[in-house]
């Protein structure tokens, strides 16, 4: 059982479940700044290196290719088990990262200087992306042909991740944000370590692996809806701790439910006869590289070559048209997020309501990075519609919502969010499926973190030279700024970047749209053979 694809999803999902430790900054951030004597701008450097650890995985993926390509050969033959040696860097790193940090703020270290306490945030926003980078690529090599869903299913329970460290923090540390630190230091270590060894890859293909995926999504979708009331709820009413403990008690229960719809699915797999040989995947990638010459341009032809690597990916065009993509779309989104509390100030939002948005934005997020995978994989699978299509979907309505926020009319802020979360969150899935399918899985978690970095490049960017100037020249000599011009010209920079993501994805879309037809019309011939 224990070396089940299924079970090897399940301590996935629920290591993710723990693995968004970076999205609870906001708890602590204030008595951090107040035990260290920061300033907004000192902490806002600290937040930066939390947002540079948080999205630069670079070293998860090359750790990952490591310890998977060729397992027990070589000098080190205790790697045989691959993804555990990924998740055992991350749990160092979230311990020693967030126990420092602790340290700091309880007075054990007394007020390091500014470099250490960035290095302490770097190192502890950095654990994140080594969860991430095991359990994605090993998904994606589990489930190849709907790797769309379960890159948007890992995704989007790491998006939910804030929503349900916050209800852990309500329920066990109400009020205790220094707690708070330490809780990030040992939940998230001590869960990866205990599950870490379930995460196996299993290439088999014996059973409805679709039937059981939508079961996967349905629990998902629960788990969020679930989530979006208890915030509602917890704005509007004031909890005693027995509600915070039979809430946060159902969502366990919730999380739960998932281990069962995994021994199920193994129970009807052992009931079959293997269809689907573990090589079979990469020989169909082989297969499909035969003909790579017809789809080429004049300027670059589609790559998709199982074995290339890094370098050889960055030297294609689809790459960096990718890279460009994501600048825009995560980097004007993540800009957006970083801001969301002083453009609800200035366009007079109370407190409560800045808050909801914030907490909201996790859903958002969750909501974008689930069904761009799942949606993405049924027009696939179905119509043989090429994924970036989607991408160009999602970057075009994301310049819709920040002409909203851009507008300036009563509730748009709650309007353009929407918008934006739900397309910000899409790209985290998005992205991801595209490397995989252009680039194969062999060397996927090293691609996809280079073109993560991306994000806070983008976001620096808007944040400082853009949003951050013009409040700056539109507050004057004053430090704040209130009314609809604060950021009516910084949104409307953010929408014309978004837009021009926009037109590149285009690009990418046509340069790839007869080889995804390639990849549908393979998978209908297996089909009709079985």
């Amino acid at each position: 059982m224990e070396n089940s694809k299924w079970i090897a999803a399940v301590a996935s999902i629920w290591i993710q479940c723990t693995g968004g430790s970076s999205y609870g900054f906001a708890i602590y951030s204030s008595i951090l700044k107040s035990t260290q004597g920061y300033d907004q701008s000192t902490l806002d450097i600290v937040s930066a290196f939390k947002d540079i650890g948080a999205n630069v995985g670079i070293l998860s993926g090359l750790l990952y290719s490591a310890v998977t390509l060729h397992p027990g050969r070589g000098r080190w033959p205790w790697f045989r088990a691959g993804p555990w040696v990924v998740h055992v860097a991350g749990a160092i790193q979230c311990f020693a990262g967030y126990f420092l940090i602790w340290l700091t703020v309880v007075g054990v270290i007394y007020r390091p200087p500014l470099p250490a306490m960035c290095c302490f945030m770097l190192m502890a926003a950095h654990a994140q992306t080594f969860f991430n980078t095991a359990n994605v690529v090993t998904a994606v090599h589990n489930f190849p042909d709907y790797s769309g869903t379960v890159v948007g299913i890992m995704k989007g329970f790491l998006g939910l991740s804030g929503a349900m460290l916050v209800q852990a923090y309500h329920t066990i540390l109400k009020d205790n944000p220094s707690s708070f630190i330490l809780m990030l230091a040992l939940l998230p270590t001590f869960v990866s370590l205990l599950f870490m060894c379930l995460v196996r890859i299993n290439q088999t293909n014996t059973g409805d692996n679709k039937k059981h995926l939508n079961r996967f999504s349905a629990i998902a979708l629960i788990v969020a809806a679930y989530l979006l009331i208890l915030i509602i709820l917890e704005n509007v009413f004031t909890f005693p701790f027995w509600a915070h403990l039979l809430t946060f008690v159902v969502l366990l229960l919730l999380l739960a439910s998932l281990l069962g719809i995994a021994i199920k699915a193994q129970q009807e797999d052992s009931l079959r006869i293997p269809q689907t040989p573990p090589n079979e995947r990469t020989q169909l990638i082989d297969e499909s590289t035969i003909d790579s010459e017809k789809f080429s341009t004049e300027e670059d032809s589609i790559e998709f070559l199982c074995k290339m690597n890094l370098l050889q990916a960055m030297r294609t065009i689809n790459f960096w048209l990718l890279f460009i993509a994501m600048l825009c779309g995560m980097g004007s989104g993540l800009a957006t997020l970083n801001n969301m509390s002083q453009i609800g100030e200035s366009l007079g939002y109370t407190t409560v309501e800045v808050s909801t948005l914030v907490s909201l934005w996790s859903i958002w997020n969750f909501l974008g990075r689930f069904g761009a995978g799942y949606v993405s994989d049924i027009f696939l699978h179905t119509r043989g519609w090429a994924r970036p299509l989607f991408m160009v979907l999602t970057l075009g309505a994301m310049t819709v919502g920040h002409v909203i926020i851009a507008s300036g009319f009563p509730g748009n802020l709650f309007v353009g969010s929407i918008l934006v979360g739900v397309c910000y969150g899409s790209q985290w899935s998005l992205m991801p499926t595209i490397t995989s399918e252009i680039y194969g899985v062999l060397h996927m978690g090293t691609i996809f973190n280079t073109i993560t970095v991306a994000s806070p490049i983008g976001a620096s960017i808007l944040s400082v030279f853009v949003i951050g100037y013009i409040y700056d020249k539109e507050a004057g000599e004053g430090n704040s700024c209130y009314g609809t011009h604060c950021f009516r010209l910084s949104f409307f920079i953010l929408a014309c970047v978004s837009l021009s993501g926009f037109f590149v994805a285009l690009i990418l879309f046509f340069r790839t749209r007869r080889f995804y037809m390639q990849i549908f019309l393979r998978r209908q011939r297996h089909l009709a053979i079985q």
